[in-house]
């Protein structure tokens, strides 16, 4: 069934919002989803809901409150299951983010990284996926590399290999570059990374809510997601890993849920998954996340990203017309998401930012992206990126590409 984005786009309050910009009124344009996605109406009221009628802590209370909320808050964990294709809830760990999801990986894997072990991750990765294991190889004596991209930036897995040896102990790598959009051949990275005995955590955090995920499939031994990212609040995100190996691992944090027994002389630690989750969660959150994997589901995942792929195309066809658009080498729409970082010759990248908000009510973003190291390899000090979702439309994004002409034509130097 053909995606119809006038009935979605119904259920985003936010973008009915009209902007004063250029002294005229225009309707809010948003191209930031790469950032974080907006919020249908479904999800404002299931969160009033949930105050109103069912707001307690979980997994302590006996009353009928306590026990709805906690009913609805591990049903929300068997959403994500399912979403993500995880073969039991259990291996799914509530977390802030998918930064924090990956932080907690690299933490309680510190005991297993010995000096002269080898920590691989892509030039390309954003922060989140790049410090964490940077610093673990710094602390734990181990040598951290980097995998190289080719002239098209796109994953060059020749050097993948050369650089993986049986003393490489893990593999971190992002699904989607949040820069480029560019889908990477993950499974293909996880089967070699198996083979000379690696670990392969995959950051999720654009491929959720984008794209059809199976980690179960996939094979990988951790994946992070983030649900700001996929119409769910801020500050809920999941970790999957896999149990048997999430069962011999240590805990992150210590106290509340996570405990099964403590004496005045020892501690033992709750099962999966609650090892893994001390103290009060964000209980809320959660739930929301399960309400937006519901609409998400509504929508259809082929859906969404049939649609995407098509905005990505029209504005790539678009963009490779105007002579004063650097693609910076992302011209291809193959394998790739609704994300194109680009820039404006003659202006800079924040300043078309401010311009496109503005002048033609159309937000962007400009910036390193939390991706310095990829900056660099391209050569610049920033991009602007403007990044699509189900919500988005061609006239959409025919205003961006008219504006863009427009502000080269006005501010260019």
């Amino acid at each position: 069934m053909r995606h119809n984005t006038k009935n979605t786009r119904s259920d985003f309050p936010i973008l009915k919002m009209r902007q004063s910009a250029g002294g005229r009124s225009t309707p809010f344009i948003y191209f930031d989803n790469a950032a974080t996605t907006q919020k249908p109406r479904q999800i404002v009221e299931k969160l009033t809901e949930h105050y109103a009628t069912s707001h307690a802590n979980v997994h302590r209370g006996v009353y009928r409150v306590a026990e709805e909320a906690t009913r609805r808050f591990e049903e929300a964990r068997e959403k994500v299951a399912r979403f993500i294709g995880a073969r039991a809830s259990r291996e799914i760990i509530f977390t802030r983010n998918a930064t924090e999801a990956i932080n907690l990986v690299a933490s309680v894997m510190a005991p297993r990284i010995k000096k002269s072990d080898r920590i691989l991750t892509l030039l390309s990765e954003h922060h989140s996926n790049f410090v964490p294991w940077m610093r673990l190889a710094e602390k734990q004596g181990a040598h951290f590399d980097v995998i190289g991209l080719t002239p098209e930036r796109r994953l060059d897995f020749a050097d993948f290999e050369k650089k993986l040896t049986p003393r490489t102990k893990i593999v971190a790598v992002a699904h989607i570059s949040n820069v480029s959009g560019y889908v990477y051949p993950v499974e293909k990275i996880i089967r070699a990374a198996h083979k000379a005995g690696a670990w392969v955590l995959v950051d999720g955090a654009q491929s959720a809510g984008h794209m059809s995920v199976n980690v179960a499939k996939m094979r990988c031994d951790f994946f992070a997601l983030s649900g700001h990212k996929m119409l769910a609040p801020s500050g809920i995100g999941a970790l999957y890993g896999r149990e048997e190996l999430l069962n011999e691992l240590e805990p992150f944090l210590s106290g509340g849920e996570m405990i099964r027994e403590v004496t005045t002389e020892s501690a033992s630690w709750n099962e999966l998954p609650w090892k893994f989750e001390a103290g009060t969660p964000n209980i809320e959150g959660a739930i929301l996340l399960g309400e937006a994997i519901d609409y998400l589901q509504k929508v259809g995942m082929k859906n969404i990203a049939a649609h995407e792929d098509e905005l990505l195309r029209h504005a790539l066809a678009a963009m490779k017309k105007l002579n004063c658009v650097d693609l910076l080498g992302m011209e291809s729409a193959k394998d790739r998401v609704g994300v194109i970082s680009f820039a404006l010759r003659g202006v800079h990248p924040h300043d078309v930012a401010s311009i496109l908000d503005e002048h033609y009510g159309i937000a962007v973003r400009a910036g390193t992206h939390c991706a310095q190291p990829f900056m660099r390899h391209l050569g610049v000090p920033a991009t602007t990126r403007a990044s699509f979702y189900f919500y988005n439309t061609k006239p959409e994004v025919d205003a961006f590409i008219r504006a863009l002409g427009e502000i080269y034509e006005k501010f260019s130097v």
